[in-house]
This record gives C-alpha cells, structure tokens and sequence, in this order.
C-alpha cells in the first residue's frame, strides 16, 4: 500500500530548520523499528515502543494506516522518501517521550533517596544525641510554645464551661469552682515542671502568695521549691569551663556531684579549693539565660489573650515583675555585691551571718562563696533536736527584715525556707540566722517607704483615717480596706480592732484564704494599681508569714513592737534630714526617743505578764485589792 508523505508530528525547538531536515531524512539502521499502538481514550495519547525486524513496523490505526496490527512490506524507491520520513517522525516521538519519562522517574527517585537519606540521618543523630542526653524536647522553642498554649486552653476551657450552667454564689457553684480551681494549679504546675526555668520561678512566685491567690493554686504550686531541676554533671562541667577556663579537677580538690540544693535558675554544689577552703559553688543551669527572654514573651502573650476572654484576669503585673527582676537575678555578680551590701548594712545585727563571696572564681554564671549550713528556718523539729529557741528565732527575723524594710529600704525578696537558714554557734549558745540567695532585691524609694512606714504605724494603733489615707497615697484607692487585709493578713473586724489586740484564731485565718478567691478580682485589680515596689513586699510579707506559722509564733506582739521600732527610727530620721532648725531636730530627737521608751516599757509588762514572776505580781495585785474592798 501506499503511504502518503505527512508533515512531523513533533517539533524541535531551537533547531535549525536544515537540522531538522538532515535529521528527517536520515536512513534507518538496520535491525531497529518501532511500533506504534494505541493508548485507551483517557490517556489522549499514544505509546511508542521498540519492534523486531529489520523494517517492519506493528502499526496502530488512529490516522488510517490500517486496522489491527499488521507488516508493512518493503516499500518501493519512489515511496521510501515517505517512509523514511514517517518512521524518523516517530523516532523522534519515541525519543522526547523517553527522555521525559527518563527525567521524570529519575527525579522521583532521587528525591525519594534524598528523603530517606535525610530520614535516617536524623534518627541516627536524635537517637545517638538522646543517648549521650545532649538533647532535650523541652529545649524546642516549638514544644515549649506549643505545650503553653495548650495548657492555657485547656484551663481556659474549664473555667468557661464548667461553671456555665450553675447558679452563681450557690453551694453548688462554689464548689465546683474550688475544684476548677484545684484542676487548673495541677495543669499550671505540670507545665512548670516540664518548661522548667522562667516557668518555675513565676510558679514559685505564685505559690508564695498564701493570702492573695485561692488556697488551691498556692497549695499545689509550694511543691515547685522541691522540684526544681537538676543540670547533668556534663552541663556542669561545660558551664565552669566555658566562664573559668579550667576543668573542675583543676579547680577543686573534691567537689560532690549531688547538689546541696537545686533552684528554678541555678544549684549549689559543696567543693573544697586547692588551698583547702570548703566553699560552696553556685551554679547557673546552662539553658535558661538564653529561655528566659522568650519564656517571658509568650508569658505576656498568653496572658494577654486570657485577660481578653475574662476581662477581670489582671496578671500583667507578675510579667512585668518578672521582665524587670529575671536579668538581675541571672547576673551572679550583682547577686554577690548585693550579699557584701546587705552584710555591710546589718553588721550591727550579730545573730545575722551572710557567706562570703571569693569574686577571683565568681563570674555572671558561677559564684563561689563561703560555705554555711545549717537547719531551714521553718524546721521546728531541728530546732528542738538542737537545743535552739523558736520564739528568739521568729523575734530575730522580724528584727531582720523590719530594718531592712522600714530603716534602710533595701530588701531581700525571697526568704523561703531554702533561702534562711538556723545554726546554733557552738561558742554563744545563741541562734545564727544564715541569709543566702541574694540575687531578688527591692530598692524602696524614700517618699514610698516613709509612706509604708506610717501605714503600718496606723494599723498598729488601729487609726483607721490614717490607714485610709495612707492606703491611697499608695495606690490602694476605695480598695483600702482590702489592701490593709492583704498588708496584715487580718480580718478587716480585727484591723478595725487592733493587730496586736488578739492573736490569728484557726477561723480568721480559714477566712482570709476564702475571701482570696471571693475577692480575686479585686485583688488582681489592687495589684495593678499600686507601686510595683508594693509586689515583692507582698510577697515577703507572706513568705516570712509562712514561716511563723510553721513555727507557731505568728502575730505575736513582739513582731509589731519590733515593727514599731523601726518605723519610729525611719520616720524620725526622715524629719530631721528635712528640718534646718536645731532646735527642730531637737524637739524630734526626743519624740522619738520619748515613743522608743514607752514600746520598751510596754514590752517589759508584756514579758511580766508571760512569765511566772508575772502572773505572781499580778496574783499579788489582785489580792491586795480584794483586800482593800
């Protein structure tokens, strides 16, 4: 049959048009044919594959070559142009399409080899990492976020719909509410646990406010002072040698691996130098300087985002704090010119004992110190084994923190019990109190302090305009009495009555912690509203409150007295540096010591009337007067 000569079904771009005819027309080899055959319809198009014979080719009939498949016979010389030119078009066919497909699966299968190169590669370093503990999930800014704001929802959540549908200041609703309340501190303080570092220490922060927060969340998040992290003895090496240049056996003659007491941000490890000293080294955990700028970023986020959904949350202030408080406390340095600074201020106070610092091995992430042990300051078991008086060592810490506060405005911001501890001196008899962590102090401006100062002057004499007025002037406003409540940890009935009237009863102190949650709104509105040097002083107000009733001598009245003292002193000095006239100073001078005696004369009747000798002049008094009648 005959085979009409048609135009090439494929182009080649970029070619010459005279390549394109060279090629066209080039002869065929010997012993290579194609065979073309139909593709179904879908495809929309059709398959060219190798045939046998030297020039026979199984033909397809799209375009009326044929039917079927069958053998085109030698053409004659006059027809072999056509067919030269038919068979080189679908070479060229087969050609393109082969490279394509060649291209293609090449592609696929170097991608693909690339991906399980890359898969493997990456389980063999996480598994060899994990196993030299060189990595850590949490230390993923990706699963820190991620674990935050999935604990936010979820606590979010339960707030917005467990307490939906009963009916508010119902029995019912307080106690669901209680243990929304119980559910949401275990979810808070598991994310601490697990983000560690900044999350720990708000946590801690949280947990030390007893009467500010629901008793549920200050419960459950106390544990996080006994739960802090460890760093491995590897974090520990690379830390001293990357900030002293040494390994610590060229450093330390021994040094214990188990720490003395591990922290949100550091731990202490005891060592002995090489000249025989017995220090103790405080070390910083190598990763939460470079979490700590992030963790409070998303803090702020997070709580931006609550306070939008309840517009009563008002927690930006425990951000603030953090964002202001976090960069000194990571700065070793400062924390041991503080620790020279408060030993130098107090050195009147014998009892008192501050380490050490050897600045010539401390640097912003180590700092070595003097070492110092003894019992925590809430251990009244310790103290009874040991011979030491509780009541002297609560008398003392009072005396302690009201001249730091009222006298020289220098205050240090974290005495939980890990932080102070009690030694009796062997020589003396005496108690020691031993004041360590100095890395959280509040400097008190002159104008907030003299404030302070009369306010707890007011409340002591129970002078309540004065306790308004005062109140305000620290940003109190119509919360006043809620502030004086908060500032004494009394019933607004007993601030009415006198702080140093009666002693707390079991049912006033059951009262303070419930109307923490009644009032939380207004707490946190109270918070935000006055002087951001008020927040740590809370916080200490409530650590050293927590101490006292570990030790059963909360309240007693020679606290305040020791309070009044200092005030007294503070407001005196302040007049006097105001005064120009001598005779001014003067008159001032011997107010003050005129208040100073009557304290001392009203602490003497007070320790007549406690003791035996007391109740026997007391006896005596009462029967000469039964007499006289």
């Amino acid at each position: 049959m005959e085979i009409r000569r048609r135009r090439p079904l494929v182009s080649f771009t970029g070619r010459s048009r005279a390549r394109r005819r060279t090629r066209a027309w080039r002869p065929e080899r010997p012993g290579r044919g194609f065979e073309r055959r139909r593709l179904p319809r879908s495809s929309g198009r059709s398959a060219v594959t190798a045939a046998p014979g030297p020039r026979q080719a199984a033909v397809g009939s799209p375009s009326g070559l044929g039917q079927g498949t069958g053998t085109v016979p030698a053409a004659p010389a006059g027809n072999r142009r056509s067919l030269a030119v038919t068979w080189g078009t679908l070479r060229c066919a087969k050609l393109c399409e082969s490279q394509r497909s060649h291209l293609t699966q090449g592609s696929s299968v170097m991608a693909l080899r690339a991906l399980k190169f890359a898969s493997l590669t990456a389980a063999a370093s996480g598994i060899y990492l994990y196993g030299n503990k060189f990595l850590d999930p949490n230390d993923f800014g990706v699963v820190r976020v991620g674990r935050a704001i999935a604990t936010t929802a979820v606590i979010t959540y339960d707030y917005l719909t467990s307490l939906r549908s009963v009916p508010y200041g119902s029995e019912e609703y307080e106690f669901l509410k209680s243990q929304v309340h119980l559910r949401s501190a275990e979810r808070l303080r598991e994310l601490c646990c697990s983000n560690r570092g900044t999350f720990i220490k708000v946590g801690q922060h949280l947990g030390a406010l007893d009467y500010l927060l629901p008793e549920e969340y200050t419960r459950t998040l106390k544990v996080l002072h006994s739960q802090a992290p460890q760093s491995t003895r590897q974090e520990i090496e690379q830390v001293i040698r990357e900030d002293l240049g040494k390994e610590i056996k060229e450093l330390f003659i021994s040094f214990e691996d188990t720490p003395l007491g591990a922290a949100s941000l550091a731990q202490v490890h005891k060592a002995v130098l090489q000249d025989g000293r017995t220090v103790a080294v405080k070390i910083q955990h190598p990763k939460v300087q470079a979490q700590s700028s992030k963790d409070i970023l998303l803090m702020e986020v997070l709580l931006l985002v609550v306070k939008q959904i309840f517009p009563d949350f008002e927690f930006m202030w425990l951000v603030e704090e953090a964002k202001k408080n976090l960069p000194l406390e990571l700065d070793f340095l400062h924390e041991g010119r503080n620790a020279e600074k408060v030993a130098h201020m107090l050195k009147n106070f014998d009892f008192l004992k501050v380490p050490r610092i050897y600045w010539e091995l401390s640097t912003s992430r180590v700092l070595l110190m003097e070492f110092m042990e003894g019992g925590q300051v809430n251990d009244r078991a310790y103290m009874e084994r040991n011979g030491i008086n509780v009541n002297e060592v609560s008398r003392n810490l009072g005396k302690l923190y009201s001249e730091m506060i009222f006298v020289n405005g220098f205050v240090h911001c974290d005495p939980h019990p890990g932080n102070v501890l009690v030694k009796k001196c062997p020589a003396s008899g005496k108690a020691h109190i031993i004041l360590l962590d100095h890395g959280l102090y509040q400097v008190l401006s002159e104008s907030f302090r003299m404030d302070y100062c009369r306010l707890w002057q007011a409340l002591i004499k129970a002078d309540m305009k004065r306790v308004q007025k005062y109140s305000r002037r620290l940003g109190a406003g119509d919360l006043y009495p809620l502030f004086a409540c908060m500032l004494t940890a009394r019933s607004w009935e007993s601030v009415n009555r006198g702080i140093d009237q009666s002693p707390v009863s079991a049912s006033e102190d059951m009262e303070i912690r419930s109307n923490a949650a009644a009032y939380l709104p207004q707490i946190t509105q109270l918070l935000n509203n006055v002087p951001r040097q008020m927040l740590l002083l809370l916080k200490t107000n409530d650590l050293l409150r927590g101490i006292e009733s570990a030790l059963h001598t909360r309240a007693s009245a020679s606290s305040f007295l020791n309070m009044s003292r200092c005030c007294i002193r503070a407001v005196s000095t302040y007049q006097r540096s105001k005064s120009h006239s001598l005779y001014r100073r003067a008159q001032i001078s011997l107010t003050e010591a005129l208040s100073l005696w009557q304290i001392n004369l009203y602490e003497l009747f007070l320790w007549l009337k406690g003791s035996q000798l007391g109740n026997w002049v007391i006896a005596l008094l009462r029967r000469m007067q039964h007499f006289t009648y």
